[in-house]
């Protein structure tokens, strides 16, 4: 008896030393600081490592200070502890570019952060006297180059603390005083996570149609890929097929971004934030990461997440909600049937741009950065680095983000380093970075399973879905590292190029089914964008922004169709069909205040677009059907420069044609894979016309050679079917032919219509 009172004393003598260790504690969440001066807030590798953090992406000079007023429990000497990393230890790289000192009241500590730990930990930072039960702190940036801090823990005990990456453990809530039950946020028809173009289209289609809805989104802004932090100019055809209504909504906010990257104006990120805050029917949450699900068998219930600012967590309750994450994260904690590419899958881009002065301006060496040449790197014409800054290929795009995303990054400073400090300086005295997306562009993880898996020969084959609702108009599009670029660093090139098959039609666009786009195991659970039912080949097509913005407006209006009848998803389909039909035919602003009312339609809503969409030109004089063998029309290939479209020289393939003005460094590049092996006749085909280039160059690369013609497009081709030939060829099934055209030293202006590929005995 005498031993049990004992341990009883023992234990409440360390539970009572525990508590007062623990209420002499102070955890200062860096992103709580009340003044990020120039820090980031970095949201995206908290299923990683645990935490927002905040970053000092400076682009190589050190940012404003982050400030924030800390109270403590009483005066005395503190131990403190800094959560962090050095970010290039992984690599044994020299240098230490993520360097930071802790200020307090004024007097920075000796320790300077950011300089240990290839992995997130607590860095020692010594001991502080505080004087005052107030004290004034700072986080001090010493170079401008991404150094990062998630956490500071000032305690009278030596002992650092638990360095799990548990999102919110325990020891972290109670330290930062948070209610153990998350606040309620419940009454939600349509639950909506992920605020990029999918989770924008969902959420106004939704509340339009009568719903109630919680959107919920992890960064400051709305558009995702398309805002912008990331900039990824918004691409495929809206309004057009069997729907010509379905993007209507999409059409309000897209980007009208020139060049990929943009500028922060072109995106808007202000624009859709007030269109999405204009609707009494949207709860929007920005800065709120969902990280957890709560099902009842194959149903969700609910979904928590957690203000990225403050740590206050919530809870999330409704009737049907939708995966817009891109990596299908709610479906995955949903315990939802998935697919995840083993071998193949695309990276993740972080793009950039410089711009110049007038005055030569200094750029840090950066010995830590990959080590590169000119040569090393496409060069960065009209001061961007584009969409193929792409890294991560067949990485652990879900638990490795944030070690893509700093690869990137090593590769673009290192470019520029080349640029400014190595064989490019003399060229670049006057170069300056402008921006560098320290948020990264995902192109691929995990796909939901849908009743339907779409596949690539669905697509191409043109198989027919009674519910085939979103024109799909992107070539099948995938990336893979380029080979000029991937030798000096094999294990993890970063520089793509796409592959694309041509085979979608890119004006009237493929129906994507609407089985696609709800779980075939979650009963209540929608998708849209990235992480619908497809497969890694059929995803190059679908994947792209306006496209997944689409997906959005359907699964809106099919959630109204399941708060109308209390039905799910796939009832939708199998009984409602015919209704939801007919509300895929309203404009994007029809609106109801509730789904037993009737739609309004305001008086500025949109015209109706034409079947084929709004930049259709309506088919004139020849039908494809008449040119024998392989065809590839223009608006299926690739160009550069500017071209118009055009349908006033009649005679033409398809849609219309394409022109450009000589020696204006245009140029289409015709792609496509060889049907049958055998002979054939390769040609073009182009409208005369005395305005016509005389000397047109142009280009056919085929069995690994490249062949030049000089085309004269004033003259008739003279053969019976109006094709150019430009010489017989011997081809194999599958092989790759390309054909070029250009306006260099064209002598007139340049046509492109179409290429053809005849076979012949």
């Amino acid at each position: 008896m005498n031993r049990f009172f004992l341990l009883l004393l023992v234990a409440s003598l360390l539970f009572s030393t525990a508590n007062v260790a623990e209420a002499q504690s102070v955890l200062v969440e860096a992103e709580s600081f009340s003044d990020h001066g120039g820090w980031k807030l970095d949201t995206q590798f908290i299923t990683e490592m645990g935490s927002p953090y905040l970053l000092a992406h400076g682009l190589g000079r050190s940012v404003d200070d982050a400030v924030t007023e800390v109270s403590f429990p009483e005066t005395g000497t503190y131990h403190v502890f800094v959560r962090t990393k050095d970010w290039v230890a992984r690599w044994k790289a020299p240098g230490q570019p993520g360097k930071f000192q802790l200020i307090v009241d004024g007097q920075a500590l000796d320790t300077t952060f950011g300089t240990e730990g290839e992995q997130w930990s607590w860095q020692d930072g010594g001991t502080i006297e505080i004087d005052s039960k107030t004290a004034k702190i700072a986080l001090h940036d010493l170079t401008g180059f991404d150094g990062r801090c998630d956490a500071i823990l000032f305690s009278k005990d030596a002992t650092p603390p638990p360095n799990g990456s548990e999102i919110l453990p325990a020891w972290r809530r109670k330290m930062l005083g948070l209610d153990e039950a998350p606040t309620e946020k419940d009454g939600y028809d349509l639950v909506v996570v992920g605020g990029g173009y999918s989770g924008m289209g969902a959420a106004l289609s939704a509340a339009r149609s009568g719903c109630k809805v919680a959107l919920i989104q992890d960064r400051p802004v709305l558009g995702g890929n398309g805002s912008s932090e990331v900039r990824v100019w918004a691409m495929g055809h809206i309004r057009r097929g069997k729907y010509p209504r379905i993007g209507e909504m999409i059409e309000e906010f897209a980007d009208k971004a020139t060049k990929s990257p943009g500028t922060y104006e072109e995106f808007g990120d202000v624009k859709k934030e007030d269109i999405v805050r204009a609707e009494s029917n949207i709860d929007l949450f920005l800065n709120h990461h969902a990280f957890k699900v709560e099902t009842d068998e194959n149903r969700i219930v609910a979904v928590h997440a957690f203000d990225t600012r403050t740590s206050e967590q919530k809870r999330f309750s409704g009737t049907q909600f939708v995966d817009c994450t891109g990596h299908g994260t709610i479906g995955f904690l949903a315990g939802a049937d998935f697919e995840m590419t083993p071998e193949g899958r695309m990276g993740m881009s972080n793009m950039w741009a410089w711009g110049e002065g007038k005055e030569p301006v200094e750029f840090p060496e950066t010995p830590w950065a990959l080590e590169l040449k000119m040569e090393d790197f496409p060069y960065p014409r009209d001061h961007h680095g584009q969409w193929f800054w792409e890294s991560g290929f067949d990485k652990d795009a879900l638990g490795d983000a944030e070690g893509i995303r700093d690869w990137n990054l090593r590769a673009v400073y290192g470019a520029f380093n080349a640029m400014k400090n190595e064989d490019g300086a003399e060229q670049h005295k006057t170069a300056f970075l402008t921006w560098i997306a320290y948020i990264g562009g995902p192109r691929e993880s995990r796909r939901l399973m849908g009743d339907v898996v779409l596949t690539k020969e669905d697509i191409v084959g043109k198989r027919e879905f009674k519910d085939g609702c979103v024109p799909s108009t992107w070539s099948i599009d995938l990336h893979y590292p380029k080979k000029q670029y991937a030798k000096k660093f094999p294990e993890n090139p970063f520089i793509s190029i796409a592959v694309h098959d041509r085979s979608v039609d890119r004006s009237f666009g493929y129906p994507v089914p609407y089985r696609s786009f709800y779980s075939r195991n979650i009963e209540n659970l929608f998708m849209a964008g990235r992480c619908v039912s497809v497969t890694h080949e059929a995803l190059g097509t679908t994947r792209v922004m306006k496209t997944c913005g689409m997906m959005g407006e359907v699964v809106g209006r099919a959630a109204s169709v399941c708060k109308l009848h209390s039905c799910s998803p796939r009832e939708v389909f199998e009984k409602y069909w015919s209704e939801m039909d007919a509300l895929l035919k309203l404009p994007g602003k029809a609106h109801r205040a509730s789904v037993d009312q009737e739609f309004t339609v305001p008086a500025d809503a949109m015209e109706l677009a034409p079947e084929r969409g709004p930049e259709w030109i309506p088919r004139a004089g020849r039908s494809d059907k008449k040119l024998r063998g392989q065809v590839m029309d223009d608006q299926s290939a690739t160009m550069t420069g500017k071209w118009t479209p055009g349908s006033g020289v009649k005679g033409y393939f398809g849609f219309g044609y394409a022109y450009a003005a000589a020696d204006s460094n245009a140029k289409i590049v015709f792609e496509t894979e060889v049907r049958k092996s055998g002979k054939h006749r390769i040609g073009i085909l182009y409208g005369v016309h005395e305005n016509r280039g005389t000397s047109v160059p142009v280009v056919v690369n085929a069995n690994g050679e490249s062949t030049r013609f000089v085309v004269d497009m004033t003259k008739s081709p003279g053969s019976d079917d109006q094709v150019y030939p430009l010489g017989n060829f011997e081809l194999s099934k599958d092989q790759k032919v390309t054909v070029e055209i250009s306006t260099e030293n064209a002598g007139g202006m340049v046509h492109a219509d179409a290429i053809q590929l005849l076979p012949v005995k």
